[in-house]
């Protein structure tokens, strides 16, 4: 099976990639999978093999043990989400509060006991994938109003540096940089930014 076939799912059909050492446990659960309508990936069987598919395949879930023979499957998930932002729903045969935090503090999304159960894993599977779009949007928002803010300072600076050198209100130096980014159609950040530059400044 090569990286593009399976980058080609069906609509609503998950790219499921199992982490799981166990062989038997590997198969059962690509069957509760199947029974769900999703495609389970080739699995993995330690943390390494889950990062080198996450990055061949790029998942759109990954059913995660914690008890793998090279780590523990919690500390791999930030490597597996690097290599592939998807949600992450833990697979385990014990759970505590512990494990819980851990788990949350980790990037999972949900977490399932063993043995899987065609229904809970319905259910967890639907969480993860909401959770984690809740989660993405999250990350854009606060991403946006960094750039805004950042944007702003850019321009805050420009305009104190278009002020003095050209003796200009700071209505004046605010509609210069307008005038600029609308005539080389650019960003006021970036036109912001260029005056910096060229002040040496930055």
């Amino acid at each position: 099976m090569c990286a593009a076939e399976v980058n080609l799912p069906d609509a609503g059909r998950l790219r499921v990639l199992i982490v799981e050492d166990d062989p038997v446990q590997a198969e059962a659960a690509a069957a509760e999978v199947k029974s769900l309508g999703h495609r389970p990936l080739p699995p993995a069987g330690t943390c390494k093999e889950a990062a080198h598919l996450c990055r061949v395949f790029q998942p759109d879930l990954i059913l995660l043990d914690i008890k793998l023979p090279d780590g523990d499957g919690l500390e791999a998930a930030p490597l597996l989400l690097e290599q592939s932002p998807s949600p992450v729903v833990v697979v385990t045969g014990y759970i505590s509060d512990e494990l819980v935090d851990k788990a949350a503090q980790a990037g999972v999304m949900a977490y399932l006991m063993k043995p899987l159960d065609a229904r809970e894993l319905k259910a967890a599977i639907g969480l993860a994938k909401r959770r984690f779009e809740e989660f993405r949007s999250l990350r854009q928002e606060i991403k946006n109003l960094e750039e805004a803010l950042e944007a702003r300072k850019l321009v805050e600076r420009a305009k104190g540096i278009l002020m003095k050198r050209l003796q200009l209100s700071e209505e004046e130096a605010y509609l210069k940089l307008q005038k600029r980014a609308r005539d080389s159609n650019r960003k006021l950040a970036e036109v912001a930014r260029s005056v910096i530059e060229a002040s040496g400044l930055m």
